[in-house]
């Protein structure tokens, strides 16, 4: 069948943690048109239709569903998109999971805070600053013993822990550098708190949310917070999990997802747990698209475009098997070559190598997930035998710099 045979779905973002959802969309008979801002996009070569267009210019993606007449606009793993997706949705009048407004909220991390705060939701203490002064003084606030984050970034762009051994540093410097990672100018300064930090994946069908996994996180030391791994189930304690869940759904319905997935950061303090972020999309770095139906058995990437596309979803019974994720970084420097042993091959458990770099490629000292180097996807029986296979399989991978 051609596209005038099938009904347009329009999905926002070609990366490839956005592949598996264009695949699904494809595979229940839709015309799939994606849009990215970047030519080389993996998604391209998957989709019906490609169109270069960034995902942030939500005229230009209006424009375009209009001339399309598609019947529904949808994102998956960025952040960004899920504003255009709802504010394009809502001015076609197609199905929305979010509204625009709300949308906001699960985007921006000041409208984020203040409507948690709003719901009481536990949160940390933060201030908002749009200038130097408000920046100094949210600084001398805390003691200099906080966070900055950008206000409208991800990936961890531009998130930096502030403690006193830098009081010495340039606020101005500070300041200008965190803005340089913001297109609204705005920046967050959170009080810095501690504990075990997991992410929760839901999935909220006409209000109702289903919590499918909780995820443990393996971050860089400070002063910045990349990503290293993450594994399924969280070690936790039964107790522990209601606590976690209960904190995760009072987020989700107070940012006002109605229909689609979430993926909510909560750090485990001692006064309990308090959210860190919430996304009103599916979790990246893989945790959707492979850990969680890797240990439970669910296909949330699948289940996810059913439901923006207006199909059913079907909650069938977990598995309770585990899944990790573990990152490839390395020094500072040039790859001058990247060596496999091939028994990772043969690892019990083993599911999938990938690698973003090539020899030539430049790396620095992670500062935001786009400094890794690559990935190992790997199972086991639970999430310790899960995790020390991913580990082994790193331990066989070299990265030679020049």
């Amino acid at each position: 069948m051609g596209a005038t045979d099938r009904k347009k779905v329009l999905i926002l973002g070609g990366s490839r943690l956005q592949a598996p959802a264009i695949e699904v969309a494809k595979r229940l008979g839709f015309w799939v048109i994606c849009a990215d801002y970047d030519p080389d996009a993996v998604g391209f070569a998957l989709a019906d239709q490609s169109e270069l267009i960034s995902t942030l210019d939500a005229e230009a993606v209006l424009a375009l569903a209009k001339r399309e007449r598609v019947a529904f606009v949808i994102t998956s793993t960025s952040d960004a998109p899920v504003r255009t997706a709802s504010f394009v949705s809502e001015q076609l009048d197609l199905p929305v999971g979010i509204s625009y407004a709300d949308s906001i909220c699960a985007t921006h991390k000041d409208a984020m805070r203040r409507r948690l705060a709003k719901y009481n939701v536990p949160i940390p203490e933060f201030r908002v600053c749009s200038n130097l002064d408000e920046f100094v003084e949210a600084l001398n606030y805390f003691e200099y013993r906080c966070i900055i984050k950008p206000a409208d970034s991800a990936a961890s762009r531009g998130v930096k822990l502030i403690d006193s051994s830098i009081r010495h540093d340039d606020p101005e410097e500070l300041f200008e550098r965190g803005m340089s990672f913001s297109r609204k100018r705005t920046l967050m300064v959170e009080r810095c708190i501690s504990g075990t930090e997991v992410s929760v994946e839901g999935m909220t069908v006409n209000g109702k949310t289903h919590i499918l996994a909780i995820t443990d996180k393996m971050v860089t030391e400070p002063p910045y917070f990349v990503e290293l791994g993450h594994s399924e189930p969280a070690l936790l304690e039964d107790a522990e999990k209601v606590r976690i869940e209960d904190v995760a759904r009072a987020a989700i319905e107070a940012v006002g997802i109605v229909n689609g997935p979430s993926h909510t950061e909560i750090m485990i303090t001692d006064s309990g747990p308090m959210v860190i972020e919430i996304a009103a999309r599916l979790g990246g770095d893989y945790i959707t698209s492979r850990l969680v139906p890797l240990s439970t058995g669910f296909d949330m990437v699948g289940a996810s475009v059913e439901l923006a596309l207006g199909m059913p979803v079907d909650f069938p019974p977990p598995k309770q098997d585990g899944s990790a994720v573990r990152f490839i970084v390395s020094d500072t420097g040039v790859i001058s070559d990247i060596k496999i042993d091939s028994a990772i091959y043969d690892l019990p458990g083993f599911e999938e190598l990938e690698l973003y770099k090539k020899s030539g490629d430049a790396i620095s000292e992670p500062h935001s997930s786009n400094d890794r180097v690559g990935h190992v996807i790997c199972t086991g029986p639970d999430a310790l035998s899960a995790r020390e296979t991913a580990e082994k399989a790193l331990s066989m991978i070299h990265v030679s710099l020049s």
